[in-house]
């Protein structure tokens, strides 16, 4: 309780009703109710889609140019007192694919600047309306519970459809979660039922009593059906006979299996080869454009209008979260950009940062081959001017 009370300890609320959404929307929305993340496919696509989103780096701009360094050390290395930058963008990226919806709670000093970003918990939201403006009640089920204006809050959605304030809940996919989960229990009994020796011992001499058939039993399967008997092979007399009982239970084909990988996969827009790293470059780029890039625009569109007054936003100061897009290109692609150095259309420095190498000295002025000129400064016959 001590550091929720540091946190939040000067929020004011002034609520007097529930929120009435627009088309008479409930405004209220709990977290999924089924548990995504433990499913491994899941687990993978969002993991790869947070992992490759919390590479991107922090900028903050005034008229394009760096300004404001103490706001971006926050963002850049210690957002809060839990996380470095990378771990915020990878949780705000992993609550986002799980709850399509995540909050981050803007703390501000006494002098209305940002010193800390929370991504807020999954738990129960209700919206509220108060004497200044919208609010967010935030439920737990430890009965915490703490209620935050929404000019304090960067929201991004996804699947942002039928309400104002948070995304569509993940139902679209449930279906391929709960058939998979289904064929893998199935394929995990079928390997226990025909693991075992299974069968009939018929007793072709007469007169035993039931407790001698019952003993002889007993003692086969203490023989034979245990883990000291490595070999496999049992051994009977001319009175006993067994009879094998055959199990085949019917379970979902690879084919079957692989179709409800690819659902899952074609819902959070990533495929095989971007989880195990076996993509091309042009897969790559695609991912980026599809996946990344627009997170990172959501992300930066908010932050700059929460963080940033009105005013100060008119002095063009802004927040951005950009990914180099050439890291996702092939080597080949990386070294061929050496064409555009000489030219002087790429710097030395954004050369080697894209192969992931340290600037050098003198590395962002650009260069251009001795053997090039300015058109301007070429006549027509080829000749200097003077």
């Amino acid at each position: 309780m001590g550091v929720i009370k540091s946190i939040f300890g000067r929020l004011k609320n002034y609520v007097t009703n529930s929120f009435r959404e627009l088309g008479s929307y409930t405004a209220r929305f709990s977290s999924f109710d089924m548990d995504m993340y433990s499913n491994d496919v899941v687990r993978a696509c969002v993991r790869t889609l947070a992992e490759t989103t919390s590479k991107a780096n922090c900028k903050v701009l005034r008229n394009g140019e760096p300004a404001n360094k103490a706001l971006q050390r926050i963002i850049e290395y210690r957002p809060n007192v839990y996380m470095n930058g990378k771990d915020f963008l990878y949780k705000i990226r992993t609550h986002l694919e799980l709850y399509n919806v995540v909050f981050i709670y803007i703390m501000r000093d006494d002098f209305g600047r940002c010193v800390g970003l929370y991504p807020m918990p999954a738990g129960s939201y209700e919206a509220l309306e108060g004497q200044t403006g919208l609010f967010i009640k935030f439920s737990y089920p430890s009965g915490i519970s703490k209620t935050i204006h929404w000019d304090d809050l960067a929201v991004l959605r996804k699947d942002y459809n039928s309400s104002d304030i948070w995304g569509d809940k993940n139902n679209a996919i449930l279906s391929s979660l709960n058939i998979l989960h289904t064929a893998n229990e199935g394929l995990e009994n079928a390997i226990k039922s025909t693991a075992n020796l299974r069968g009939i011992i018929t007793h072709t001499k007469a007169g035993l009593s039931p407790d001698d058939v019952r003993k002889f039993n007993e003692r086969f399967i203490e023989d034979y059906m245990s883990m000291a008997n490595g070999s496999g092979i049992a051994s009977l007399d001319s009175y006993q006979k067994f009879e094998a009982i055959n199990i085949a239970p019917t379970t979902a084909n690879f084919k079957n299996i692989e179709e409800l990988r690819n659902n899952i996969y074609r819902y959070f827009g990533i495929n095989e080869g971007i989880i195990t790293g076996t993509a091309t470059s042009t897969q790559r780029e695609a991912f980026y454009e599809a996946r990344i890039e627009p997170f990172l625009i959501a992300l930066s569109l908010e932050l700059t209008n929460k963080i940033f007054s009105t005013r100060e936003q008119g002095f063009e100061n802004e927040i951005t979260f950009e990914s180099n897009r050439m890291s996702y290109m092939s080597m080949q692609d990386k070294l061929a950009l050496l064409s555009l150095v000489d030219r002087g259309a790429m710097t030395p420095n954004e050369w080697r940062q894209a192969l992931n190498l340290a600037p050098i000295k003198n590395g962002d002025e650009p260069i251009r081959r001795l053997d090039t000129a300015v058109v301007k400064d070429v006549n027509l016959g080829g000749e200097e001017d003077d």
